[in-house]
């Protein structure tokens, strides 16, 4: 009986192990102005291509984006995509193009960009696409995880929009919902909901095409500071938040059950906001808080207490933000789970997540099939009612894009496309061809 209880304090998984490790100076990204901005967005953004950052500007907003190898030190002279007359306040590449990238600021506005494989070569002002519609300043951006061309954007008046990027047209529009500012916004797994915190001291399930709640949990976490949300496995809810006298919490949720939390863990008492990212295919839930000089994780299961904390991640430097690497840009025969892109004041530190193994060849157990970069559906066919599953990809020989390349097109009279050539042009109102690569991209 000894052995079966020490059996039950032991939990066995296979994440017990993880290790965080910053990668070698020289492979850092150095001398980069990082923004200022007091705001609680990840300030960076990262593909298996490039990798985006806010940085300082004088007299409007801009972010630099940079070929994953430019590392070392980058210099000032640098172009930067800076079409936006106030500060960038939320920047994330699209989840079908590595390419476009969208970006909002104070200035009221969304733009979506279109960079060039190789990285800037002078500075990009005009977007593929800007769209109007908030009355003020647009902190939070999400693209859709499964439908071509559809932005989610929620700003400071309270209105959460739903673009169809290629119209350039706001579709959904949820204006008398949030009585606050809103904290987070972001999608389930299919799209098919939205979930959001507020000021409000609200979280809410939303059926993002009705504009209608699904369900809502009143204080979440009992502090007035910001919560953040995110869907994790099966449908169930993590916050994170504070309690009543600003201590830091975890929390799990299932939305079908909102009147007590399935656990509510106290971590500490910093004042930083924690940041949440989740990994469908490990259950592993990452905390970086905003000022914190440490990355704490976890792992989520269907056993009590279902937050089941696994290690940190310490460095001396606190982050001003952290960028995360889609799976599919992660290198499998490292055993590599994570990475992330912590940035300092003055630079951009990739933290390396790994799950220590002796054998070098292909950890079938660790790397499930993940979400690749083919859409399910077009946007048109979304907003319609339409609901797409994530199409899964292999990471078994590194992944390799064999599938036709998205090109990202709008209409002619909104505005021509920045990459079709002539040849290439039609004279329809929308062209969603696919655009064949001229050879097979690898990503690894």
């Amino acid at each position: 009986s000894r052995g079966w209880g020490l059996e039950k304090v032991v939990r066995t998984s296979k994440f017990r192990h993880v290790f965080g490790q910053a990668v070698k100076a020289d492979q850092c990204y150095d001398d980069i102005r990082i923004s200022q901005m007091t705001w609680d967005s990840n300030f960076c953004s990262v593909n298996p291509k490039f990798v985006a950052m806010i940085v300082d500007a004088s007299g409007g907003g801009a972010f630099i984006v940079l070929p994953l190898s430019k590392t070392g030190r980058i210099d000032m002279s640098l172009p930067t995509v800076c079409g936006h007359t106030g500060p960038v306040l939320d920047i994330e590449f699209c989840p079908h193009n590595d390419n476009i990238i969208a970006s909002c600021s104070e200035d009221c506005s969304v733009m979506i960009w279109e960079i060039p494989d190789g990285g800037l070569i002078s500075p990009l002002k005009d977007p593929v696409v800007k769209l109007d519609g908030h009355s003020k300043r647009v902190g939070i951006l999400s693209w859709h995880p499964t439908a071509h061309n559809v932005l989610m954007s929620a700003g400071c008046d309270n209105v959460v929009i739903l673009w169809n990027v290629v119209h350039g047209e706001a579709v959904v529009r949820i204006d008398s919902m949030h009585t606050d500012l809103i904290y987070s916004a972001c999608w389930n797994r299919n799209g098919s909901q939205i979930l959001t915190s507020c000021k409000d001291k609200k979280l809410r399930v939303i059926d993002p095409r009705k504009g209608s709640v699904i369900c809502e949990k009143d204080k979440p976490h009992e502090g007035s500071r910001p919560v953040r949300a995110v869907f994790v496995s099966d449908g169930k809810i993590l916050t994170t938040g504070f309690s009543r006298m600003s201590e830091r919490q975890v929390a799990l949720w299932d939305p079908n059950n909102f009147s007590e939390p399935l656990t509510l863990q106290e971590l500490d008492t910093s004042s930083g906001v924690l940041l949440p990212f989740f990994d469908p295919d490990t259950g592993v839930v990452y905390l970086c808080g905003k000022g914190d000089s440490s990355i704490r994780y976890f792992e989520v299961t269907d056993e009590a207490p279902y937050v089941h904390y696994l290690s940190m991640y310490s460095s001396k430097e606190s982050q001003k933000g952290m960028g995360y690497m889609p799976k599919r840009g992660l290198e499998v025969n490292k055993c590599e789970i994570a990475r992330f892109y912590k940035l300092h004041e003055r630079k951009c530190e990739p933290i390396v997540m790994t799950v220590p193994r002796k054998s070098d060849l292909f950890q079938e157990d660790l790397y499930p099939d993940t979400i690749g970069p083919e859409p399910s559906l077009e946007a048109d066919d979304w907003f319609a009612g339409k609901n797409g599953e994530p199409i899964l990809i292999s990471l078994k020989d590194g992944f390799v894009a064999t599938t036709k390349n998205k090109e990202f097109k709008v209409i002619k009279s909104l505005m021509a496309t920045t990459s079709s050539s002539s040849s290439n042009r039609q004279s329809d109102s929308v062209v969603r061809e696919q655009k064949e690569s001229s050879a097979l991209m690898c990503f690894i």
